[in-house]
């Protein structure tokens, strides 16, 4: 049996099968009101919002049904996520989806996110559950997506499954690939194709370090770090290091 629930201490009209797990224990209450019950949990849900509308309470974004078959991923209402926690994992190791529809923007988990969310997430006060904010979040994305040119790539290839079926082995091809383009370009003085094979280097370069487990950004600074202090001298139109 599927039942809502109306706490009005908290303004709130839910929904659940275990109103005593749910309602009592995880949120601490003992004074709630059983509204409507069936055995149907589509019903359920399409009640459940429909009473929140009713109370002009917050309105959740995922009905309980669907939310339901997220366990094992998230659930979300209109102003936080909450990452389940099925199995007990630590967010730091945790399965996170893909991406996550916030104010009507699907906003893809990359490392850049992924590393926001783990800074930034808070415990919830009922179970051992954590949650994000959701406008912190856009706000972090928005403020950070023209800036980082690395993870529109990585959203594309995102989309398009070169992570799920893609192959560092492949990549690593391709580089070849476009590294040998890029020569030809250099050969022919063709400036319009040196920057297309550049570019197209980068995007493969972006896409290998994060089948490997890295990001290029990582890479990047790495390197950075190795040559910053490095002395050296030009010889031949090469930079020669010290020894």
């Amino acid at each position: 049996m599927y039942y809502i629930y109306h706490i009005p201490e908290i303004k709130k009209i839910g929904c659940t099968n275990d109103l005593k797990n749910r309602v009592e224990k995880q949120q601490g209450y003992k004074k709630y009101i059983v509204l409507y019950k069936t055995p149907s949990i589509k019903k359920a849900s399409e009640k459940e919002i429909e009473l929140q509308k009713k109370y002009n309470y917050k309105i959740d974004i995922n009905p309980y049904f669907k939310a339901r078959s997220m366990q094992s991923k998230i659930y979300k209402t209109s102003h936080t996520t909450t990452f389940i926690n099925s199995n007990k994992e630590n967010i730091h190791t945790y399965n996170f989806p893909k991406y996550i529809d916030v104010n009507e923007t699907r906003i893809y988990l990359n490392e850049d996110m992924l590393r926001w969310i783990k800074s930034n997430n808070h415990k919830s006060q009922y179970s051992e559950e954590r949650f994000i904010y959701n406008q912190s979040l856009f706000n972090y994305y928005s403020a950070n997506k023209k800036n980082n040119i690395f993870d529109d790539i990585r959203s594309w290839a995102n989309e398009r499954g070169i992570y799920d079926k893609g192959d560092p082995k492949t990549q690593l091809i391709k580089l070849y690939e476009e590294t040998g383009e890029l020569a030809q370009a250099l050969l022919k003085n063709d400036r319009k194709g040196i920057i297309d094979a550049i570019g197209d280097s980068v995007v493969v370069l972006t896409n290998f370090a994060k089948l490997v487990g890295t990001d290029i950004e990582t890479c990047i600074q790495s390197a950075y770090d190795e040559i910053s202090n490095r002395t050296g001298e030009m010889k031949n139109g090469t930079f020669v290091k010290n020894k």
